[in-house]
């Protein structure tokens, strides 16, 4: 069983820009986001994925992903997925001993930073660089099963 075990923040600061080693754009879509689970596909360069997570909030879930034809996952993303289908870069910072993933939302999300680390146990520790802002491990907006149902572009100032 695959356990991910990942928290999410939002920036405090664009500081972070100088220290990414390499960037991937990804297209994501919501074949199903169930209380319980979601399944997406995922497409970054040639390559594809179908993922499965468990809809559980906080920092640890279970996570499975399978390899899939590149063309298969495109026409899953056109005619099968929920829209908007989620489109990001994805930027790779090292800090400390871990990596950071942050993903710079486009589309109907554009506008939207979140940075994530992944860790290997729930109790590691970590260095929060000073770009690191608030923690939204626990708000669901900030999930992309969620942002693949309720855009960024649609959030209230005051929600």
């Amino acid at each position: 069983m695959a356990i991910e075990i990942e928290h999410k923040f939002l920036l405090a600061n664009d500081a972070w820009r100088e220290q990414v080693s390499h960037s991937v754009i990804y297209k994501q879509g919501y074949l199903s986001s169930q209380p319980t689970s979601s399944i997406r596909v995922r497409i970054s360069d040639n390559q594809a994925w179908l993922n499965i997570k468990s809809a559980t909030i906080g920092t640890q879930r279970h996570e499975y992903e399978y390899e899939i034809p590149l063309t298969d996952a495109q026409e899953i993303l056109d005619n099968l997925c929920l829209k908007p289908v989620i489109e990001k870069t994805r930027h790779f910072v090292t800090h400390g001993n871990h990596q950071w993933e942050i993903d710079e939302f486009d589309g109907e999300n554009a506008g939207l930073i979140v940075a994530e680390i992944e860790l290997e146990a729930a109790d590691e520790t970590f260095e929060k660089p000073d770009w690191i802002g608030e923690d939204v491990t626990q708000d669901m907006r900030y999930y992309n099963n969620n942002l693949a149902k309720y855009p960024y572009n649609q959030w209230r100032d005051d929600a």
